[in-house]
C-alpha cells in the first residue's frame, strides 16, 4: 500500500489541532466539486463556509477534514482535526510540508504571465527531475499553502505561483514558501486601484526575493521599466541575480510569432539557444527564457529544457488557439485569451491576432472586454489600445463593457464592430460576428466574464484543438 501523504496524527503535530479519529490522507482539496476519494477536505470559510459541506466531503470518500468545529451532522468521532482557525491550520500545514521536503523550490510571480510560466516549468523540468507545481492558479492565501501541503515526498523541484491583489501580501506567502530560486516575470500596470503606480506594483512584486533561503537565485525580468526596483530588492537580500529579456545574460535574439507557434533564438550563458513553442506570443517567449534561466541555475540540461518546452500547451483562457465550426459550415479559428486581461498582456494578444493570417475572405477580430483594476486612469487607459500598432492589422473590435465603451469611440469607423454592453450581450451576438475563415481573438479580465463568448463560439459548432494539442 502506498506512503500516504499525510496522517491524520501528522496533520494535527503540524496544525496544533486534536485529532478525533485516525485517517491517512493521499491529497488535499477545498472543494467537494473536485474533491477524491483520500483527500484531506479543507473547510476554509470564505463565500460559503466549508463546515456546511463536511458531511458531503465524507460521504464522498474524503479521508478526514480540517476544521475549527465539529459541523452539524458530523459524529464527534469522525476523522477530523479540529484547530482554533481552518486557515491558519491550512498555513501550518503547508508550512510542515515545505520543512520535510529536501526538494529545490522555486517561486514565481509577475503582473501577467505567472500562470504559464510556472507550467513551462512543469513541462521543462518535469522529464529531468520529479517535479511538482501548484494546481491551476493557487497563488494566495490559501493556493500556496496547498501547494506546499501536497508536495510528494519524493519531490526534487516545487514551484510555487505567488500572486498578490494588494500590498503586503507577497512577502508572507513567499516567506512560507522559503524558496530558492525567485522568478519575476513581467512587471505591468495590473492592480493600479490598489497601488496607484507600477512602482508600487515592482516593489510588491520585488518582495518574492524576501523568503529566498541557500544559495539564493533571484531571476529578473531585464526589460522591466521597473528593473532597478526589482534588482535592488534582489541586492538588498544577497541573492545571486541573472536578467532574461531583450537585454542581459539571458538575451532574446530573434522572436518569429506565427500561425500559433513562437520560434526564437537567444543567446545564453548556456550557449546560443533556438527554441520553438507551440503557442504564438512574444510574452511566450520571455517568459520561456526566464525557465530556462530557473533550468540553470538548478543544474538541470538547458538544451533539453528548451527542447522540452515544445511540449507545452497554455492552458483555456491562456492564449489557447482552436478551430471552430460555424454551424453554417466553414471553421474559424478562435484564440481564448479570456482569462485576464491588462495593458501589456492586451498588447501581446494583439501581435498575436495581428500575426494570425484569417483563411480566404477572412477578417481579424477581437472581441476585448473590459481592463479592470488600473485605477483613475482606466478610461484613458483603454482608449489608448486604439493607437496599438497592431490595430492596424485588425479589421473589426467588438467592445464589451462599460470601460471597453472608451475604446470603442476612440477606434477609427471602418474598424468599430459594435459595442456590446456586458459579455451576455456579445455572447447573443456570436452568431452575426463570425464567417468563415475568421480569427477571432476574446480577451478581457475575468470578472468581464468574456469567457461567455468563448463558450458562445465554442457551441456555434464543434470546437476542435491543433492535432496533437
Amino acid at each position: 500500500m502506498a506512503e500516504p501523504l499525510w496522517t491524520g496524527a501528522e496533520i494535527a503535530e503540524a496544525t496544533g489541532g486534536a485529532l478525533k479519529a485516525p485517517f491517512d490522507a493521499a491529497g488535499i482539496d477545498i472543494d467537494t466539486r473536485t474533491l477524491r476519494p483520500g483527500d484531506l477536505f479543507v473547510a476554509l470559510t470564505a463565500a460559503r463556509d466549508g463546515h456546511d459541506f463536511v458531511a458531503d466531503a465524507l460521504a464522498e470518500g474524503a479521508a478526514g477534514a480540517l476544521v475549527s468545529r465539529v459541523p452539524e451532522g458530523v459524529p464527534a468521532d469522525a476523522p477530523l482535526v479540529v484547530v482554533p482557525d481552518v486557515l491558519a491550520g491550512l498555513a501550518a500545514l503547508g508550512r510542515a510540508g515545505r520543512a520535510r521536503t529536501r526538494a529545490r523550490v522555486v517561486a514565481v510571480t509577475g503582473s501577467v504571465g505567472k500562470t504559464s510560466t510556472k507550467e513551462m516549468m512543469r513541462t521543462a523540468f518535469g522529464a529531468q527531475r520529479r517535479t511538482h507545481a501548484a494546481q491551476a492558479s493557487y497563488n494566495n492565501h490559501w493556493g500556496v499553502p496547498i501547494t506546499l501541503a501536497l508536495i510528494p515526498k519524493d519531490a526534487e523541484i516545487v514551484v510555487a505561483e505567488i500572486g498578490m491583489n494588494a500590498p503586503g501580501e507577497i512577502a508572507p506567502l513567499s516567506d512560507l514558501a522559503r524558496p530558492h530560486v525567485a522568478l519575476i516575470t513581467a512587471i505591468a500596470p495590473a492592480h493600479l486601484e490598489a497601488f496607484g503606480r507600477i512602482e508600487g506594483i515592482a516593489e510588491e512584486k520585488a518582495s518574492i526575493v524576501s523568503g529566498l533561503t541557500g544559495e539564493a537565485h533571484a531571476v529578473l525580468p531585464a526589460d522591466a521599466p521597473t528593473f532597478p526596483i526589482l534588482r535592488a530588492a534582489a541586492e538588498a537580500k544577497g541573492a545571486q541575480i541573472r536578467t532574461f529579456g531583450t537585454r542581459g545574460d539571458w538575451r532574446l535574439g530573434d522572436v518569429t510569432p506565427k500561425d500559433g507557434r513562437t520560434r526564437f533564438h537567444a543567446a545564453t550563458p548556456a550557449g546560443a539557444l533556438e527554441v520553438t513553442l507551440d503557442a504564438a506570443g512574444r510574452h511566450f517567449a520571455s517568459n520561456a527564457l526566464g525557465v530556462l534561466a530557473v533550468a540553470e541555475t538548478l543544474g538541470l540540461d538547458v538544451e533539453r529544457a528548451a527542447r522540452d518546452l515544445g511540449r507545452w500547451r497554455p492552458a483555456d483562457g491562456r492564449g489557447v488557439r482552436e478551430t471552430a465550426r460555424l454551424p453554417g459550415g466553414g471553421e474559424v479559428t478562435l484564440l481564448d485569451d479570456a482569462f485576464n486581461s491588462n495593458p501589456a498582456s492586451l498588447g501581446a494578444a494583439l501581435e498575436v491576432l495581428a500575426s494570425t493570417h484569417p483563411g480566404p475572405e477572412g477578417r481579424r477580430i477581437a472581441v476585448l472586454g473590459d481592463m479592470l483594476e488600473l485605477g483613475e486612469d482606466e478610461a484613458t487607459i483603454h482608449a489608448a489600445v486604439a493607437d496599438d500598432p497592431h490595430m492596424a492589422a485588425i479589421d473589426r473590435v467588438h467592445a464589451v463593457g462599460p470601460l471597453m465603451r472608451h475604446l470603442h469611440d476612440a477606434l477609427p469607423a471602418n474598424c468599430r464592430a459594435g459595442w456590446h454592453p456586458d459579455a451576455a450581450a456579445a455572447a447573443a451576438a456570436v452568431g452575426s460576428m463570425l464567417r468563415a475563415g475568421d480569427v477571432v481573438l476574446v480577451k478581457g479580465s475575468k470578472a468581464s466574464k468574456v469567457s461567455r463568448v468563448v463558450a458562445a463560439i465554442r457551441a456555434s459548432g464543434r470546437a476542435d484543438r491543433p492535432e496533437g494539442s
